[in-house]
C-alpha cells in the first residue's frame, strides 16, 4: 500500500472503524456532559452585577438633586434600592476580599490594603460554588482580592470577559466593573463638568472653597459617567433578549473617593448605592420586602453578597459565611447591625472598627494617637486634601473641619444620622446617649469575638503566626491566638484612661507578644504621662523578642523620652528599617514610625540613603510601600515636609513646559 494514501490516524495505529467509535464516544460524552450541565443549571437565573468604584448614593434614585444617573434611576424604578447598604471597608481591596469570601476581611487576615493571605482551610470563594451549580462565570475585570485565589476561579477574568461566550443555554454570573468614578479620575483624568460647582452641597467637614466645590462637581460628573456605563450593559442585555431572564445588581465598592469618604469607615465612607432588579420570571427569588420602585430599610453589607448570590443560584450558603442572604431560596432575616473596619491604608497604619444600626454609627478608634487624616500619598493628590490641611495648619478650620486632623482622636465616636448626616457631632460623651453608646459598643465587641478578628495582631504577626496555616485558622486557635487576652489589652490601651497605666505596664511581662505590643502601644498613646513612669519597662522592650514590640517601644521613647532615650530609640528604628536585614513587614512598620517622627529622626538622614528600596516579599502587593515611605522620609529630612504628590508634580511640570 502507498504510504501517502494512509491517513495520519492510521499511521498512529488507529483504524477507521476505531476512529468512528471514538467519534461516537466523544459525541456521547459531550451529550452526557451537556445533560449533566443542563441538570445542574436547570431553573437558574442569569445574574449580572454592574459595579463601580468610589461613590456613595449620590444618585437621583436616592433623592440627590444633583444626581445625574438616569440609567440606574430607571433600574431602581422598576426594581428596588436598599437605603442602608454598607461596604465593609472604605477602600477597594479589603472590601472585595469580604465579597469574594463571604467573610469579613478582619477574620481572614485580609483587612490591610493590598495585602495577601491564604484562603482559610476548607473554605471556598463564592464563584467555586456557582461553577458547581452549572454557571458560566465572568469577571470584567478588577479582582484585587487580599486572599490568594485558586487557579481558574473564573471561566474568564479579563477586559474581554463576557457572558456572551457561555455555552448555549448555560446560565451566567457576570461582573462588569467600571473605574470611571475612581478617586484618581477626579484629579488625574478630569472630565468636562456636568454640574455647576455653585450647586454643590459642601458637607460640614469640608471647607467651602473653590477647589473643594470643583472636586465635588467632578465627583458628580464621574458618578454620571459610571451610570452611563451601567446603561450600556443594561442595553446590551436587553438587545440580547435577556433582560427578563436576568437578575441585576448595581452597586459601588464603598463611599465617595473624596477625603473623609474613601478610607474613613463612618457612614459617609461606607454607604454605597445598591439597586436590584428581579424580572417577573424570577420574582419568587426577590427579597421578601421587594416591591417595584420600592426602598428597603433592611441593613445590607458586602458580607451578605456571597450568601445572597448562592441563595439565588439555589445553593445553600455554608454556615461559615458571616453574612446574611437577603434574596433567593435561602434568604434569612436581616441583621440588627452591620460592621465596617479600617486597617493599613497603603503605607499608613490605622485601626478602626465601626458599626451601625441604621440610625446611629459607632466608631472605635484603636489607634487614637494618629489622626484620621494621616498622610497617605494618594489621598494627598487631591486639591481638597491639600487646601483642607493648609486651612487646619493655619488655624482657620472650623471645629467640624478640624476633627479630621486632630491628634489624639477620640477613642469612641457616635453619630446620629437622623440629625447629623455629615457625622460631625460626636455624641460619645453625651450622657443622654449613654445607652446607645453602650449598646453599639457591645455590638462591636461581640462582632470582634464572633469573627475572631485577627487585626489585633500587628500585620507581621498575622503572617508569622499563620505560617503553614492561615490567619483565619490560627485566629480560631486559642493556643496560637489568645483572643480574649489580646483584645482586653487593646481595649485598655486605646481607651486612654490614665488609671490604666499600671495594668499596661504589667502587660509588658505577658508571655504573648501581642499583649506586650498593646501594653507598649497604650503607654505611647498616653504621651509623656504614660511613657515617663514606664521608661525602664520600655527600655527593656527595646530588646524584646518581637520586632513589633521593639518598634512600638522605640516610637514611645523617641517621641516622649529624654534626649538620650530618644537617640537610642531612633537607632533601634534604624536597625529595623533596612530591607536587606529585615522582612518586609518589619521594614514597613519601622519606616512608618520614622515617617511619623519626621525631622525628629533626622539623625538617620545619612544612613537612610543606604537603605534598599527593594527586597524579598511573600507577595508583590507589599513591595510598593517601603519605597513610598523612603521617599517621604527623605523629603522630611531635607525639607521638614512631606513630598508633593506625584500627580501634582507631573501637573506642575506640564505647566512649566
Amino acid at each position: 500500500m502507498n504510504n501517502r494514501n494512509i491517513s495520519s490516524v492510521e499511521r498512529l495505529g488507529v483504524k477507521p472503524l476505531h476512529l468512528a467509535l471514538f467519534a461516537a464516544l466523544g459525541v456521547f460524552l459531550q451529550a452526557g456532559a451537556t445533560r449533566a450541565f443542563a441538570a445542574a443549571a436547570e431553573g437558574k437565573p442569569n445574574i449580572l452585577w454592574i459595579t463601580s468604584e468610589d461613590h456613595g448614593p449620590h444618585m437621583g434614585c436616592y433623592g440627590d438633586p444633583n444626581g445625574m444617573t438616569p440609567h440606574v434611576d430607571a433600574l431602581a424604578a422598576r426594581g428596588m434600592l436598599f437605603k442602608k447598604a454598607w461596604s465593609t471597608a472604605p477602600v477597594c481591596a479589603p472590601a472585595r476580599t469580604t465579597i469574594i469570601s463571604g467573610m469579613y476581611a478582619p477574620s481572614t487576615g485580609g483587612e490591610h490594603m493590598r495585602s495577601m493571605v491564604p484562603m482559610p482551610a476548607g473554605k471556598k470563594m463564592y464563584p467555586e460554588f456557582l461553577r458547581e451549580a452549572g454557571y458560566y462565570l465572568t469577571n470584567n475585570s478588577k479582582e484585587d482580592y487580599n486572599l490568594r485565589k485558586p487557579a481558574n476561579l473564573w471561566d474568564a477574568s479579563s477586559a474581554s470577559a463576557h457572558w456572551k461566550n457561555r455555552a448555549a443555554g448555560q446560565p451566567f454570573f457576570a461582573v462588569f466593573n467600571t473605574t470611571v468614578s475612581h478617586e484618581g479620575q477626579i484629579h488625574s483624568n478630569p472630565r468636562p463638568l456636568k454640574l455647576d460647582p455653585a450647586k454643590v452641597r459642601v458637607p460640614a467637614f469640608h471647607p467651602d472653597t473653590p477647589e473643594v466645590r470643583h472636586e465635588w462637581a467632578q465627583y458628580y460628573t464621574n458618578v454620571s459617567a459610571a451610570d452611563a456605563v451601567a446603561g450600556q450593559h443594561l442595553k446590551e442585555l436587553a438587545d440580547a433578549g435577556l433582560a427578563e431572564d436576568t437578575i441585576v445588581f448595581y452597586y459601588a465598592d464603598h463611599g465617595p473617593g473624596l477625603p473623609r469618604g474613601k478610607r474613613w469607615p463612618g457612614n459617609f465612607g461606607l454607604q454605597m448605592p445598591l439597586v436590584v432588579y428581579f424580572p417577573p420570571k424570577w420574582r419568587q427569588l426577590a427579597p421578601k420586602e421587594y416591591a417595584v420602585g420600592g426602598k428597603s430599610d433592611r441593613l445590607v453589607c458586602f458580607a451578605d453578597l456571597a450568601p445572597t448570590v448562592l441563595s439565588l443560584a439555589g445553593v445553600q450558603p455554608p454556615e461559615w459565611m458571616q453574612g446574611h442572604a437577603f434574596a433567593g431560596r435561602f434568604q434569612v432575616a436581616g441583621p440588627e447591625y452591620i460592621h465596617g473596619f479600617r486597617g493599613r491604608m497603603d503605607e499608613s497604619y490605622d485601626f478602626i472598627r465601626s458599626v451601625t444600626d441604621g440610625r446611629y454609627v459607632y466608631l472605635r478608634n484603636y489607634h487614637p494617637h494618629v489622626s484620621h487624616g494621616q498622610h497617605v500619598d494618594t489621598q494627598f493628590n487631591m486639591a481638597t486634601t491639600q487646601v483642607w490641611r493648609k486651612l487646619f495648619d493655619a488655624g482657620k478650620a472650623t471645629p467640624a473641619q478640624a476633627a479630621f486632623w486632630q491628634v489624639p482622636k477620640a477613642p469612641e465616636e457616635l453619630y446620629d444620622l437622623q440629625n447629623d448626616r455629615d457625622e460631625v457631632l460626636n455624641l460619645a460623651g453625651d450622657p443622654r446617649q449613654r445607652a446607645t453608646l453602650e449598646r453599639l459598643r457591645a455590638a462591636q465587641q461581640a462582632h470582634a469575638r464572633r469573627i475572631r478578628d485577627v487585626g489585633f495582631l500587628p500585620e507581621g504577626e498575622i503572617h508569622a503566626r499563620s505560617e503553614g496555616s492561615t490567619p483565619y485558622d490560627i485566629g480560631h486557635d486559642d493556643a496560637k491566638y489568645p483572643f480574649e487576652r489580646i483584645f482586653a489589652t487593646a481595649e485598655l490601651a486605646s481607651g486612654l484612661k490614665p488609671e490604666a497605666t499600671p495594668e499596661l505596664r504589667r502587660a509588658l511581662g505577658d508571655a504573648d507578644s501581642a499583649v506586650r505590643y498593646w501594653g507598649v502601644m497604650g503607654l505611647l498613646m498616653r504621651g509623656p504621662a504614660g511613657v515617663k513612669p514606664a521608661t525602664a519597662d520600655l527600655q527593656k522592650a527595646l530588646v524584646d523578642a518581637s520586632p513589633f514590640v521593639r518598634i512600638a517601644a522605640a516610637w514611645a521613647l523617641a517621641e516622649h523620652g529624654t534626649v538620650s532615650e530618644s537617640r537610642r530609640a531612633i537607632e533601634v528604628l534604624g536597625e529595623h528599617a533596612p530591607w536587606d536585614k529585615n522582612n518586609v513587614f518589619v521594614v514597613i512598620a519601622a519606616l512608618a514610625v520614622i515617617d511619623h517622627l519626621g525631622p525628629k529622626a533626622a539623625s538617620l538622614r545619612t544612613v537612610a540613603k543606604t537603605w534598599p528600596s527593594d527586597g524579598p516579599s511573600p507577595d508583590e502587593r507589599f513591595k510598593s510601600y517601603p519605597p513610598r515611605l523612603l521617599k517621604s522620609i527623605a523629603a522630611q529630612f531635607e525639607t521638614g515636609k512631606q513630598p508633593p504628590p506625584a500627580s501634582v508634580t507631573k501637573a506642575q511640570k506640564k505647566k512649566k513646559a
